[in-house]
Protein backbone atom coordinates (compact mmCIF):
# COMPACT_ATOMS: atom_id res chain seq x y z
CA UNK A 1 0.00 0.00 0.00
CA UNK A 2 2.89 2.33 0.81
CA UNK A 3 4.62 2.24 -2.92
CA UNK A 4 1.37 2.75 -4.11
CA UNK A 5 0.60 6.01 -2.56
CA UNK A 6 3.80 7.42 -3.68
CA UNK A 7 2.98 7.94 -7.44
CA UNK A 8 -0.71 8.95 -6.51
CA UNK A 9 1.05 11.49 -4.93
CA UNK A 10 3.10 12.68 -6.91
CA UNK A 11 0.27 12.63 -9.82
CA UNK A 12 -1.72 14.86 -7.47
CA UNK A 13 0.88 17.67 -6.80
CA UNK A 14 1.97 17.72 -10.72
CA UNK A 15 -2.07 18.13 -11.16
CA UNK A 16 -1.97 21.07 -8.89
CA UNK A 17 1.06 22.81 -10.07
CA UNK A 18 -0.83 22.62 -13.38
CA UNK A 19 -4.09 23.42 -12.11
CA UNK A 20 -2.32 26.56 -10.71
CA UNK A 21 -0.91 27.36 -13.41
CA UNK A 22 -4.13 27.44 -15.71
CA UNK A 23 -5.79 29.31 -13.46
CA UNK A 24 -4.18 32.60 -13.92
CA UNK A 25 -6.48 35.40 -15.47
CA UNK A 26 -5.06 37.77 -17.64
CA UNK A 27 -8.60 39.61 -18.57
CA UNK A 28 -7.10 42.56 -16.94
CA UNK A 29 -4.07 42.36 -18.52
CA UNK A 30 -5.44 42.11 -21.92
CA UNK A 31 -8.10 44.69 -21.26
CA UNK A 32 -5.77 47.52 -20.61
CA UNK A 33 -3.30 46.38 -23.44
CA UNK A 34 -5.97 47.27 -25.60
CA UNK A 35 -6.33 50.65 -24.12
CA UNK A 36 -2.70 51.21 -24.28
CA UNK A 37 -1.97 50.21 -27.71
CA UNK A 38 -4.98 51.47 -28.90
CA UNK A 39 -6.99 48.31 -30.43
CA UNK A 40 -9.17 45.15 -30.04
CA UNK A 41 -8.48 42.67 -27.36
CA UNK A 42 -8.62 40.15 -29.99
CA UNK A 43 -5.00 42.22 -31.20
CA UNK A 44 -3.11 41.65 -28.18
CA UNK A 45 -0.53 39.06 -27.65
CA UNK A 46 0.84 38.04 -24.70
CA UNK A 47 3.70 35.98 -24.19
CA UNK A 48 3.25 32.11 -23.47
CA UNK A 49 6.26 31.92 -21.57
CA UNK A 50 6.31 35.30 -19.23
CA UNK A 51 2.48 34.34 -17.72
CA UNK A 52 3.47 34.85 -14.43
CA UNK A 53 5.52 38.05 -14.82
CA UNK A 54 2.46 39.80 -16.83
CA UNK A 55 0.02 39.00 -14.50
CA UNK A 56 1.59 41.03 -12.47
CA UNK A 57 1.49 44.37 -14.48
CA UNK A 58 -1.89 45.75 -13.03
CA UNK A 59 -1.30 49.56 -14.54
CA UNK A 60 -1.27 50.78 -17.95
CA UNK A 61 2.50 51.71 -16.95
CA UNK A 62 3.63 48.35 -16.11
CA UNK A 63 1.56 47.25 -19.27
CA UNK A 64 3.52 50.16 -21.53
CA UNK A 65 6.88 48.79 -19.82
CA UNK A 66 5.94 44.61 -20.99
CA UNK A 67 4.60 46.64 -24.14
CA UNK A 68 8.33 47.99 -24.95
CA UNK A 69 10.03 44.84 -23.44
CA UNK A 70 8.46 42.96 -26.21
CA UNK A 71 6.30 40.56 -23.73
CA UNK A 72 2.65 41.92 -25.08
CA UNK A 73 2.51 42.91 -29.43
CA UNK A 74 0.14 44.08 -30.99
CA UNK A 75 -0.65 42.02 -33.26
CA UNK A 76 -0.15 43.20 -37.59
CA UNK A 77 -3.49 44.15 -39.35
CA UNK A 78 -5.00 41.29 -41.07
CA UNK A 79 -4.41 41.37 -45.22
CA UNK A 80 -7.72 41.59 -46.94
CA UNK A 81 -6.06 41.74 -50.79
CA UNK A 82 -8.13 43.39 -53.20
CA UNK A 83 -6.43 41.78 -56.35
CA UNK A 84 -8.51 39.50 -57.34
CA UNK A 85 -11.42 42.78 -57.29
CA UNK A 86 -8.73 44.55 -59.06
CA UNK A 87 -8.88 42.06 -61.69
CA UNK A 88 -12.10 41.16 -61.67
CA UNK A 89 -13.35 44.93 -62.30
CA UNK A 90 -10.95 45.53 -65.18
CA UNK A 91 -12.15 42.73 -66.86
CA UNK A 92 -16.35 43.78 -66.00
CA UNK A 93 -14.61 46.93 -67.95
CA UNK A 94 -14.31 44.88 -71.16
CA UNK A 95 -17.59 43.19 -70.71
CA UNK A 96 -16.81 40.37 -68.81
CA UNK A 97 -18.94 38.60 -66.27
CA UNK A 98 -22.10 41.42 -67.22
CA UNK A 99 -24.28 38.59 -69.03
CA UNK A 100 -27.71 37.84 -68.66
CA UNK A 101 -27.10 35.31 -65.87
CA UNK A 102 -25.16 37.80 -63.56
CA UNK A 103 -28.12 40.81 -63.49
CA UNK A 104 -29.98 40.87 -60.81
CA UNK A 105 -31.95 44.35 -61.04
CA UNK A 106 -34.09 45.63 -63.74
CA UNK A 107 -32.51 47.96 -66.73
CA UNK A 108 -34.21 51.34 -64.96
CA UNK A 109 -32.16 50.02 -62.04
CA UNK A 110 -28.87 48.95 -63.15
CA UNK A 111 -28.88 52.42 -65.25
CA UNK A 112 -31.99 54.58 -64.66
CA UNK A 113 -34.14 55.92 -67.67
CA UNK A 114 -33.88 59.32 -66.17
CA UNK A 115 -29.86 59.18 -66.34
CA UNK A 116 -29.93 58.17 -70.17
CA UNK A 117 -32.56 61.06 -70.78
CA UNK A 118 -30.42 63.89 -68.62
CA UNK A 119 -27.23 62.75 -70.35
CA UNK A 120 -28.69 62.81 -73.90
CA UNK A 121 -30.61 66.27 -72.95
CA UNK A 122 -27.61 67.97 -71.94
CA UNK A 123 -25.65 66.78 -75.28
CA UNK A 124 -28.38 67.84 -77.37
CA UNK A 125 -28.99 71.43 -75.77
CA UNK A 126 -24.92 71.50 -75.00
CA UNK A 127 -24.81 72.04 -79.00
CA UNK A 128 -27.79 74.30 -79.81
CA UNK A 129 -26.24 76.68 -77.21
CA UNK A 130 -22.30 76.07 -78.86
CA UNK A 131 -23.34 76.31 -82.54
CA UNK A 132 -25.91 79.15 -81.17
CA UNK A 133 -23.01 81.09 -79.41
CA UNK A 134 -21.13 80.87 -83.46
CA UNK A 135 -23.64 82.28 -85.00
CA UNK A 136 -24.33 78.95 -86.88
CA UNK A 137 -27.56 78.57 -86.37
CA UNK A 138 -30.19 81.80 -85.61
CA UNK A 139 -32.42 82.23 -82.40
CA UNK A 140 -35.77 81.07 -83.80
CA UNK A 141 -33.99 77.67 -85.17
CA UNK A 142 -32.68 77.65 -81.22
CA UNK A 143 -35.37 78.21 -79.84
CA UNK A 144 -37.79 75.87 -82.33
CA UNK A 145 -35.05 73.14 -81.84
CA UNK A 146 -34.51 73.21 -77.90
CA UNK A 147 -38.07 72.81 -77.95
CA UNK A 148 -38.17 69.27 -80.22
CA UNK A 149 -35.12 68.34 -78.17
CA UNK A 150 -37.37 68.88 -74.95
CA UNK A 151 -40.28 66.62 -77.15
CA UNK A 152 -38.22 63.87 -77.15
CA UNK A 153 -37.69 63.96 -80.98
CA UNK A 154 -34.11 63.75 -81.52
CA UNK A 155 -32.02 60.20 -80.65
CA UNK A 156 -28.93 61.68 -81.21
CA UNK A 157 -26.51 64.48 -81.85
CA UNK A 158 -25.97 63.11 -85.79
CA UNK A 159 -29.75 63.09 -85.89
CA UNK A 160 -29.86 67.11 -84.42
CA UNK A 161 -27.17 67.91 -86.72
CA UNK A 162 -29.16 66.69 -89.53
CA UNK A 163 -32.28 68.59 -88.55
CA UNK A 164 -30.23 71.82 -88.67
CA UNK A 165 -28.60 71.12 -91.90
CA UNK A 166 -32.16 70.79 -93.41
CA UNK A 167 -33.42 73.79 -91.62
CA UNK A 168 -30.71 75.83 -92.65
CA UNK A 169 -31.48 74.73 -96.47
CA UNK A 170 -34.93 75.60 -95.83
CA UNK A 171 -34.01 78.77 -94.45
CA UNK A 172 -31.30 79.29 -97.63
CA UNK A 173 -33.79 78.32 -100.56
CA UNK A 174 -36.31 80.57 -98.38
CA UNK A 175 -34.06 83.59 -98.56
CA UNK A 176 -33.30 83.32 -102.28
CA UNK A 177 -37.08 82.38 -103.07
CA UNK A 178 -37.76 85.46 -101.34
CA UNK A 179 -34.77 87.69 -103.43
CA UNK A 180 -36.31 86.34 -106.52
CA UNK A 181 -39.16 87.67 -105.64
CA UNK A 182 -38.39 90.75 -104.39
CA UNK A 183 -36.03 91.27 -108.09
CA UNK A 184 -39.02 90.33 -110.16
CA UNK A 185 -41.12 93.09 -108.13
CA UNK A 186 -38.41 95.16 -108.76
CA UNK A 187 -38.13 94.47 -112.64
CA UNK A 188 -41.98 94.89 -112.84
CA UNK A 189 -42.20 97.87 -110.52
CA UNK A 190 -39.00 99.38 -113.73
CA UNK A 191 -40.89 98.48 -116.21
CA UNK A 192 -44.45 99.86 -115.17
CA UNK A 193 -42.36 103.11 -114.75
CA UNK A 194 -41.08 103.11 -118.44
CA UNK A 195 -43.98 102.51 -119.53
CA UNK A 196 -46.06 105.06 -117.65
CA UNK A 197 -43.18 107.40 -119.11
CA UNK A 198 -43.72 106.48 -122.67
CA UNK A 199 -47.53 106.96 -122.24
CA UNK A 200 -46.66 110.29 -120.53
CA UNK A 201 -44.35 111.33 -123.17
CA UNK A 202 -46.48 109.94 -125.89
CA UNK A 203 -49.56 112.01 -124.47
CA UNK A 204 -47.29 115.36 -124.28
CA UNK A 205 -45.86 114.90 -127.97
CA UNK A 206 -49.75 114.60 -129.20
CA UNK A 207 -51.07 118.03 -126.84
CA UNK A 208 -47.55 119.58 -128.38
CA UNK A 209 -48.65 118.76 -132.35
CA UNK A 210 -52.32 119.80 -131.33
CA UNK A 211 -51.06 123.57 -130.37
CA UNK A 212 -48.96 123.32 -133.30
CA UNK A 213 -52.02 122.69 -135.85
Amino acid sequence: RERTSAPCTALSTSFELKKSTMAVSLKLQKRLASSVLKCGKRKIWLDPNEINEIALANSRRNIARLHRDGLIIKKPAVVHSRARVTLRNEAKRKGRHTGIGKRRGTANARLPFKVLWMRRTRVLRRLLKKMRDQGKIDKHIYHSLYMLAKGNQFKNKSVLLEKIHELKAINVKEKALAEQAEARKGRAKARLERRAAREAKKAADAEAAAQAS
